[in-house]
């Protein structure tokens, strides 16, 4: 067994049904999720269906999210006020850190963001090497 996720678009498919991009689209957005996120033996998520999963949320993001710009639809943010009137659409990111905006365009990359909090903290490494003390 490799330590890489190799794509199942059927398995993708019926993990996510709504999701309503063709297959050559779906392997391109996953080319594009393992940019993202590291896709070899040596990525931080050595589980690999932990790493599928992750990588299935990313295609799906992207794939939501172009489906977004297809439709004619290329803002960047959340919806946070709509008037009808003259029409008016207020866009805002919240509270959020710059790494974090782009994942929470949709529910799946805010699922993928929350889901690699872990990976993202800080790493600390206990040893037992006494530190050179001059007398």
């Amino acid at each position: 067994m490799s330590g890489v996720v190799i794509f199942d678009v059927a398995k993708f498919r019926e993990i996510y049904p709504k999701i309503t991009a063709t297959d050559a689209q779906l392997q391109s957005y996953f080319v594009e999720s393992t940019m993202l996120m590291n896709n070899t033996e040596q990525s931080c998520v050595q589980n690999l269906s932990e790493r599928e999963l992750l990588l299935f949320l990313l295609v799906a993001h992207i794939a939501l999210l172009q489906g977004r710009i297809d439709s004619g639809n290329d803002s960047v943010g959340r919806i946070a006020s709509a008037s009808e009137g003259s029409v008016s659409v207020g866009l805002d990111n919240g509270q959020t850190t710059q790494a974090e905006k782009w994942y929470q365009q949709t529910p799946y990359g805010a699922r993928y963001w929350a889901l690699t909090a872990k990976y993202r903290s800080f790493l600390y490494v206990v040893t037992n090497i006494a530190m050179p003390v001059k007398r």
